[in-house]
């Protein structure tokens, strides 16, 4: 799996770049860059290195909707960085073009770090198995083996991210700069969560076609586990919402083997 990550990274950079450009709705206001601020700019481009930020070269498309207000939702669009095989970490724009805001940060974690949460902590971190089963998570770009491989190597897997900045959404005027405290988003984790034309939008302007993943990504439901926080905002939407095969909340009942071990003593993810 670390290989094709790898691969995946190595690929992802000059692939998203034949992904159609999104642009912000929101510019913040300011004077334009003097000439002086250009040239220290154009300066620093070629003396300075950027080596935190070349490693986020994995392009990701999905959806947020802020946790404590469900009606507010967008478009993310991440750059990540696959630290290791169970940690990542991305930045998030409002964009995919160069003057795109930086409006938040996600990370994401594999089930087995999950499990070894403590309980408290658990409560700020989505599932992603509805993201990548309804095929609204996509790596625009990429050729369809490469985005079914990082796909399938995110089953069972949670995000952690917060929000700093509303730059606006088509029915919602963003603030012009950073304004409050961050608010923490959460996933869509039923079919008719995410609102009327907010998916097919995303899917006109990117050129990608969501049900047309759902159908390719079917052969990975068997792979899915229950997971923490699919029911938290079950029934906080104004329309009716109807479960995905694969997605299902671990209050339920069932449990993740990683749980079940670390249950009886054992470290997450020894055999049992």
């Amino acid at each position: 799996m670390r290989n094709v990550i790898l691969t995946l990274a190595a690929m992802a950079l000059p692939l998203h770049l034949a992904a159609a450009d999104v642009a912000p709705l929101t510019h913040p206001p300011g004077a334009k860059a003097s000439p002086k601020t250009s040239v220290l700019k154009a300066g620093a481009a070629v003396l300075q290195s950027a080596d935190p930020l070349e490693p986020m070269n994995v392009y990701l498309n999905g959806f947020h909707a802020m946790k404590d207000d469900p009606a507010h939702q967008m478009v993310a669009h991440h750059f990540c960085s696959q630290v290791n095989e169970d940690f990542a970490q991305c930045v998030i724009f409002d964009g995919n073009t160069r003057d795109a805001n930086l409006n938040g940060i996600e990370y994401i974690i594999s089930e087995k770090l999950f499990d070894q949460l403590p309980a408290e902590e658990r409560q700020y971190w989505h599932p992603h198995n509805y993201e990548i089963l309804s095929g609204q998570l996509v790596a625009p770009g990429l050729p369809d083996v490469a985005e079914k491989a990082l796909m399938k190597g995110k089953v069972n897997s949670y995000g952690k991210t917060w929000h700093v900045w509303k730059t606006g959404v088509p029915n919602m005027k963003g603030d012009p700069l950073p304004y409050g405290d961050p608010g923490l988003a959460w996933s869509f984790n039923r079919d008719g969560e995410a609102a009327p034309g907010l998916v097919e939008g995303r899917d006109r302007a990117i050129g990608i076609d969501s049900a047309e993943s759902r159908s390719k990504r079917a052969d990975l439901v068997p792979l899915a586990r229950p997971q923490s926080g699919v029911n938290v905002l079950q029934g906080k939407f104004p329309r009716p919402t109807r479960p995905l095969p694969g997605v299902t909340d671990r209050a339920s009942g069932a449990r993740s083997p990683n749980a079940s071990a670390a249950e009886n003593g054992q470290p997450a993810g020894s055999p049992r």
